[in-house]
């Protein structure tokens, strides 16, 4: 315990690997007793090859230290810190809020790659930045090639260091105006407005009240009579009119009502 209470996040620890499983590795780390104290995660093994092919018994290995849990007395360690050093030691650099620029790279079902202007490239993938479809933009889209182009220069949020990827979590979103608040500051409960019905689920429809703003009319809400489904009142594209029936700033929600327009 006392061996355990002298380590902190961030420093580099070596060690010899004694047991290789599909989950960690354990490692035997200088300085301490026989038994293992030391253990890579199969997410910190590394960024490029598969986690049974990062290590063996018997290897030496030089890892950073990522987290320390003094009651269980063990150092959990990542090698692909120490395998990509530069990249690393840059990732760790950046602070939530933080502004970075670099261009469009490439564009997948899960988000996009951005290449960052300043910061070494990604042994993987074709970017260090990588924003979630969530974080591309207040307004809804269907795909992000409405958002954003590859070769397109961007200015993003830094969120927070993926570890288990190697990436700066990025934001385009942060860097625009939020249209909910203002759109919020000028309507009240009870307030009519038109709209036009962008998305049909079962429990109702979302209906575009303004630029980047929807609201849900649930099916209970659809007419005076009864709705079994909502394509029975209602289609995409359709213009609706609805009351405003509640206003959530805090989880930017809008609830809408047919019914009682």
């Amino acid at each position: 315990m006392r061996f355990v209470a002298g380590i902190q996040v961030g420093d580099l620890c070596s060690g010899t690997v004694v047991a290789v499983s599909r989950s960690e590795v354990s490692v035997a780390l200088d300085g301490s007793a026989s038994y293992p104290l030391g253990a890579v995660g199969a997410l910190d093994g590394s960024w490029r090859r598969r986690f049974a092919d990062v290590a063996a018994v018997g290897q030496r290995i030089t890892a950073e230290v990522i987290a320390v849990d003094l009651h269980a007395g063990r150092v959990w360690l990542s090698m692909a810190a120490t395998e990509h050093p530069e990249l690393w030691a840059f990732l760790k650099r950046l602070r939530r809020g933080e502004i970075l620029t670099g261009t469009v790279a490439a564009i997948e079902r899960f988000g996009v790659f951005v290449a960052l202007d300043e910061g070494p490239d990604h042994p993987v993938f074709p970017g260090v930045g990588s924003i979630t479809y969530p974080e591309l933009s207040w307004r809804r889209f269907e795909a992000a090639s409405e958002v954003v182009e590859i070769g397109q220069s961007v200015s993003c949020e830094f969120l927070q260091f993926d570890t288990t990827n190697g990436e700066a979590r990025l934001s385009l979103r942060a860097t625009q105006p939020d249209p909910f608040p203002a759109f919020a500051d000028r309507i009240a409960v009870g307030q009519a407005l038109r709209g036009r019905v962008t998305r049909l689920v079962p429990f109702g429809v979302f209906v575009r009240v303004a630029d980047g703003v929807e609201g849900l009319v649930r099916l209970s809400e659809l007419g005076s009579v009864p709705v079994a489904a909502p394509e029975d009142v209602a289609q995409i594209g359709d213009e609706f009119s609805v009351v405003v029936t509640d206003v959530d700033r805090e989880r930017r929600r809008l609830t809408l009502s047919g019914r009682r327009a």
